[in-house]
């Protein structure tokens, strides 16, 4: 497990902060608690009886002191156009790996983008998106394709009982669409395409019992970029069940309540991949509760197979590239149910 190994946790008061904190600490890791605001750092601090590092990504010499002699990083901080960069570069500094839990597509493109040769040459690891969005239908379609070399298509539908974004998420939300204006992204035939017409309204027949939904199609989660970074797959395209959809957008609906002690909401999830090639059909389907809570297993299990060495690349990475896909899902068996039907 984590051996009293020190781990920095840059934005670790947020709401999934919270969880990743926790998370480590059940591991056996000793979280480094590191953000700017001082107060509340402090307080998260001393109710768990760790350190606090107060840094901002505008002073490199506080990031250089928050992550001094900590194992790795993750940056669980949005909106994340502003504070990947600045932490990798400390990270980069530090030569420690570097994982975060960014949903926002622009951020992500960047951080492969700006990032991909530099840390190749290093030998250093880089994980974006290693959360629910970006994460985990990167490793259910990577676990999908199986012995497939390429495929025609993925698709990557979402259901979730409801969506009570955070503060986070809206904030993180408003960046992303004040950096694409009038446009949404779609990725198709292996290039990103910037598109002015609205999304199509849809249905998906989810396994049962839940079964056939309205979707919005071409909702483009941070799963986009991180499939075909490393599968050969020309058609990513993902889902969000349409209740989900208006209440993400809608500007009164509440940020989640706990509904247990570890401070889970009621939300439920289900993720639904279908590859196809050619005339088969590959499926791969996770189900669990709380979208922003189980990003802290699903980070946390990287964070402990990237510091025991089982890898399999370096550089920046997607989950499914750098992971075991399948036996990374099965180590999560306590906070998901899987479903994998490959024919």
């Amino acid at each position: 497990m984590g051996s009293d190994q020190l781990v920095a946790v840059f934005g670790a008061y947020g709401h999934t902060g919270r969880f990743v904190v926790a998370e480590l600490a059940a591991r056996g890791f000793v979280p480094v608690l590191s953000g700017r605001n001082a107060q509340t750092l402090e307080e998260l601090a001393d109710e768990h009886g760790l350190e606090a590092r107060v840094a901002s990504v505008d002073d490199p010499a506080s990031l250089d002191s928050a992550l001094a002699g900590t194992a790795a990083v993750i940056n669980c901080a949005g909106p994340f156009a502003s504070t990947v960069g600045p932490v990798i570069e400390a990270a980069l500094r530090a030569k420690i790996p570097y994982l975060d839990v960014a949903a926002e597509l622009e951020a992500n493109l960047d951080t492969f983008a700006h990032y991909r040769e530099r840390a190749r040459d290093a030998g250093a690891v880089i994980v974006p998106a290693m959360a629910f969005f970006g994460g985990l239908g990167d490793l259910l379609a990577t676990a999908a394709m199986g012995d497939w070399t390429e495929a025609d298509e993925a698709h990557i539908a979402y259901a979730l009982s409801n969506w009570h974004p955070t503060a986070g998420t809206r904030l993180s939300g408003a960046v992303s669409r004040e950096r694409r204006g009038a446009h949404r992204l779609r990725y198709s035939g292996g290039q990103w395409e910037r598109r002015t017409d609205a999304a199509p309204t849809l249905e998906w027949t989810f396994p049962e019992p839940m079964g056939r939904r309205p979707v919005i199609g071409e909702f483009t989660m941070a799963d986009v970029v991180t499939v075909p970074q490393h599968l050969s797959i020309p058609d990513v395209t993902t889902y969000m069940t349409a209740e989900a959809a208006r209440d993400v957008t809608a500007p009164h609906t509440p940020a989640p309540t706990a509904t247990d002690e570890s401070g889970r909401s009621n939300q439920t999830f289900l993720v639904d991949v279908v590859v196809r090639s050619g005339g088969a059909e590959r499926r791969a389907t996770a189900g669990g509760q709380d979208i922003y809570a189980v990003t802290a297993p699903l980070v946390t299990e990287a964070l402990e197979r990237v510091l025991t060495g089982r890898t399999k690349a370096v550089g920046v990475v997607s989950a499914g590239e750098i992971f075991d896909a399948p036996d990374f899902l099965h180590a999560l068996a306590p906070h998901i149910t899987l479903d994998l039907v490959l024919v």
